[in-house]
């Protein structure tokens, strides 16, 4: 009968659905993936897992891990970037990264692509290193939670990027001055930023530093672009290109 042949048809179509393994070619994918489903989490995972408290080395039994969100129990993500050139980079491993901004801790997580599945290889939790003059992660927390340092801490006029109101198929590039910085600023992270570490440098000495908030199914999507100027950081560029 006809719908006993819809059933079947619909059988096959589900069957064809792709496997995990093929939806591993990109790590974006994988990521939320393994974040959001615990089966999949435990099967692409090493256990026992190391891990790295500061010094002590443990192994996680899979009896004790507890599921990780990572960042998907929130509405965004962050990325951070030395320069502009790593933003397209792609490599076999890869970090994901807190950086807990209050106790200036670290916290990543070493994914590796074996026969083209990701898996969890290790977690090392470590203080953010000193580097030479004010680091960056120092100067952000202020940044975001002092208003009275921020507005010093800006560049006049801030470079803006933007969607054109009347085109959004074009971008716009003006400027803003701190009074309209604050009549545009969306709210910034002040307690963790999360990282996806594809291979880019991400070292405390770099002298130009991006922040990218990415929107988690929202199409939210704002970058920071900062530099220091004689041992100073500052903010010198803001792209809103949310759509």
């Amino acid at each position: 009968s006809a719908s006993h042949k819809a059933d079947t048809l619909q059988q096959v179509e589900v069957q064809e659905e792709p496997q995990p393994l093929e939806a591993d070619e990109l790590f974006d994918d994988f990521i939320f993936n393994y974040a959001s489903d615990d089966a999949l989490q435990r099967k692409r995972t090493v256990f026992p897992l190391p891990y790295y408290n500061r010094d002590t080395p443990i192994k996680i039994e899979e009896r004790f891990w507890k599921h990780d969100y990572l960042f998907t129990k929130q509405n965004y993500y962050t990325l951070l970037f030395d320069n502009e050139n790593d933003m397209d980079m792609v490599g076999e491993s890869v970090q994901v990264e807190w950086i807990y901004l209050k106790t200036r801790m670290v916290k990543k997580y070493y994914f590796e692509r074996k026969e083209g599945m990701w898996m969890l290889e290790a977690i090392n939790l470590r203080h953010i290193e000193e580097g030479e003059g004010e680091n960056f992660v120092d100067f952000y927390t202020r940044f975001v939670t002092d208003s009275v340092y921020q507005s010093k801490h800006i560049t006049t006029p801030l470079q803006f990027v933007t969607i054109d109101p009347d085109d959004e198929f074009s971008i716009l590039e003006t400027t803003l001055d701190v009074n309209q910085w604050y009549a545009f600023r969306p709210s910034l992270p002040t307690d963790r930023l999360s990282n996806i570490n594809y291979g880019q440098k991400n070292e405390d000495t770099s002298r130009t530093k991006i922040l990218k908030v990415n929107g988690i199914g929202n199409g939210y999507s704002n970058v920071f672009y900062f530099r220091r100027r004689g041992g100073e950081w500052e903010m010198y560029k803001y792209e809103d290109t949310s759509i």
